[in-house]
Order: structure tokens, then C-alpha cells, then sequence
């Protein structure tokens, strides 16, 4: 099997991620926070230490602005639901996923505020031009995905971060495919809030993500419950992390996401080669096949998009699957608006997605595949 699906998330993970997933199951699974003996201080400084390098990782102001989610889309959820303003007004873009579209139409929906799109005027990315025009005088919010996980279009966040701080707009970057790929340093770039997903750049396991949080805005928490603190009161505490981090946290998951962010950060030039090389090498084979490609030439981050003919591409993707053994994803990949702008509702795209561990020779027997179905369907115009 060739798995080239890695936006959706990383099959392979590396060794470092296996073992610490391995031993905390071993050695760490009291509940942490929640007693006083030895072995719940142990987990609850494992956490710690997780919370203090993914401070570290992306120039947060302190560990306890690291809230530990189940996945980015309640990273996001929390973010948006939490900050929620009654009548303003929130700015997305384009290449936004459904975890930020679906709670923006719920509180539409809802008259609690409205929100406008960020078109994209290039084939590149989001730039500050695109958010300004949808600026209104009650825009406290402006929402920006920092790569698209349908084509890797990669918006100008240091631009857009800089306009935030200046007029006290809230900065939220959905990090999803960006997080253990791309340098994001929250106080550089003015950003807020930062949310991540760990199973995807970090080579986590599945379902442990976070909000990276900035200095001058807190959501307040959308799920109520126990903390480990003031459990007399019937109220949500006051102090952060706590305060919205309600339930026992995933120890193991959050050890592995640890061991993870070490293991791109030992690695990350390697990482960074690795995907510019595979991708460039690809969308110049798509090319020269007549392909549509819907990642732009200069795009080096790991995700193309790209369609055969006008075949449905879901049907691609079956074919590679169970014809040659090769995992891509078919589809609308949960962005609706995207597939809008590339003009691809029809069909969706097929999406090819890299990671570290992916080889040249894989990318070459996805060429040959190609070449194959492009052979079985030389009659379709």
C-alpha cells in the first residue's frame, strides 16, 4: 500500500511517537490533576512539560495559554463559540474548513452576528488586500486558514496579524496543515489564537489537537465540568488552563504529541526538503501530463489537487485504491467554499497529500498509475 493521504492524517509514525504512546500507557495512566499521590503528580507533569514545549514551539507567552482539545475543530469550536460577539461581525476566508464555516452559519442562523468570505485574488493565497474588503465597522474577528488542505494555498498571516494588532481585531489562524510544517511564531505574527492538529504535521496519534492562545483575548469555555479544582463550586474556575479544559485529559495522546513535536523539530529541515522536492516533482509530472492541477507551480507544501478529465474524483480515487494500492482522497475535503473558487463542485478533486515519510518511488507509481487511467479513458473528451 502507498498511503498519500496525510492531510486527512499521517499513516506512518515515527518511532520516538510509538515508544512514548507505548510507555505512557505503561507508566502513566492515573488521572492527572485530580489526586495527590505520586502517580497523578507524575502524569500531571508529563502534561506540563507538553504544555511548556508547545509554548516553546510557537513563542506562546506561557504554558498555561496551551489548551489541550480532542482535535483542531474543537480547537477552532472554542475559539469562535467562545469569542462570539452579539451582532459583530467575523471575517473567514475562502480556503476555510467546515469547523469554521458550521459554527459560523450556526451563529448566523442564530442572529447572534454575521460573517463575509475572503476571496483570494491570486493563485497563491490569501492576502491582507482580500481581508480588507470585508471589513466593517463591527468586524471584531478575522478568521484565516494558514494552509488549504485542498491545494496548500498558504495565506500572508504576518500581514494579516500586523492589520489585526493595529485596529484590536481578534487574529484566529487555523494551523491544521501548517502546525510541524511551517515556522508559526504567535507573537511575531500577532496572532490570538492558534489552533493545531496533532495527528497531522506532528505525526501525533488521532484525537489530541490544541489552542494556542495569545495574550489579550480569552473565549469562554463551551463545555462545562469537572477540573480538579474548587470542586465545591458549582461554577466553571477561573484560571487557565483549567477553565477550559473540562474532563479527564488523553495522557497517552498528549505524551505522543509531545514525542512528536520533538521529532519535527529534530527533523524539520529534512522534513521541510523532503516535502518541497516531492511536490515539485509531482505537479511538473501532473503538467506534463495535461493534467488540471489546481496547486500552483510555485506551491512546494506537501497537498495538490488535481483532476482527470472531467471524471468524477471519487472514481479516481477508487481506482488508485483498488486497482494499484495507493490511498489518495477523493471528494470535496469538508471546504466547500474552496472547491466554489477553483470551480470544482461538479467533481470535487483528487488529493494528493505528503508526508515526511513518503518516497520518490511512490510518487513515481502515482505517475504510472495515472498513465494508466489516462490510457483506459483516452476516449472521454
Amino acid at each position: 500500500m502507498i498511503y498519500l493521504d496525510n492531510s486527512a492524517s499521517t499513516y506512518i509514525k515515527p518511532k520516538e511517537v510509538i515508544k512514548a504512546v507505548n510507555e505512557s500507557l505503561v507508566y502513566y495512566t492515573a488521572n492527572p490533576g485530580r489526586s495527590g499521590h505520586q502517580a497523578s503528580i507524575n502524569v500531571a507533569l508529563k502534561i506540563e512539560e507538553t504544555r511548556e514545549h508547545l509554548a516553546h514551539h510557537f513563542n506562546a507567552y506561557s504554558p498555561q495559554n496551551i489548551i489541550f482539545t480532542h482535535n483542531c475543530t474543537e480547537a477552532l469550536n472554542l475559539a469562535i463559540l467562545g469569542c462570539a460577539k452579539k451582532h459583530g461581525h467575523i471575517i473567514c476566508t475562502e480556503n476555510e474548513h467546515n469547523s469554521v464555516l458550521r459554527p459560523l452559519e450556526w451563529l448566523k442562523n442564530n442572529d447572534i452576528l454575521d460573517y463575509s468570505v475572503a476571496y483570494q485574488q491570486n493563485n497563491t493565497g490569501i492576502t491582507l488586500n482580500d481581508i480588507k474588503k470585508e471589513i466593517k465597522n463591527n468586524t471584531f474577528m478575522i478568521i484565516c486558514n494558514h494552509i488549504s488542505n485542498v491545494n496548500g494555498d498558504m495565506a500572508e498571516i504576518k500581514q494579516i496579524g500586523n492589520y489585526c494588532k493595529k485596529n484590536n481585531i481578534i487574529f484566529l489562524v487555523d494551523g491544521a496543515q501548517s502546525g510541524g510544517h511551517e515556522t508559526i511564531d504567535l507573537k511575531e505574527n500577532n496572532i490570538d489564537f492558534l489552533t493545531i492538529a496533532g495527528h497531522k504535521g506532528f505525526y501525533a496519534p488521532q484525537s489530541i489537537g490544541a489552542l494556542i492562545m495569545g495574550n489579550n483575548y480569552r473565549p469562554s469555555p463551551i463545555v462545562f465540568g469537572g477540573t480538579g479544582t474548587n470542586s465545591l463550586e458549582f461554577f466553571q474556575p477561573s484560571i487557565y488552563p483549567e477553565r477550559l479544559e473540562s474532563g479527564t485529559l488523553s495522557s497517552p495522546l498528549i505524551i505522543g504529541l509531545n514525542a512528536g513535536i520533538f521529532f519535527v523539530e529534530k527533523n524539520f529541515k529534512e522534513i521541510k526538503d523532503k516535502l518541497d522536492d516531492l511536490t515539485t516533482y509531482l505537479i511538473f509530472e501532473l503538467t506534463k501530463l495535461n493534467i488540471k492541477c489546481y496547486t500552483s507551480p510555485e506551491n512546494s507544501r506537501g497537498v495538490i489537487s488535481f483532476n482527470i478529465k472531467d471524471i468524477n474524483s471519487n472514481e479516481i480515487a477508487n481506482i488508485l485504491n483498488e486497482k494499484y494500492g495507493i490511498c489518495v482522497r477523493g471528494g470535496y475535503h469538508c471546504s466547500p467554499l474552496k472547491h466554489k473558487a477553483l470551480k470544482t463542485l461538479d467533481q470535487g478533486t483528487v488529493r494528493v497529500s505528503l508526508s515526511f515519510f513518503n518516497t520518490f518511488s511512490e510518487i513515481q507509481k502515482l505517475i504510472y498509475s495515472i498513465k494508466h487511467i489516462l490510457k483506459d479513458y483516452k476516449n472521454i473528451t
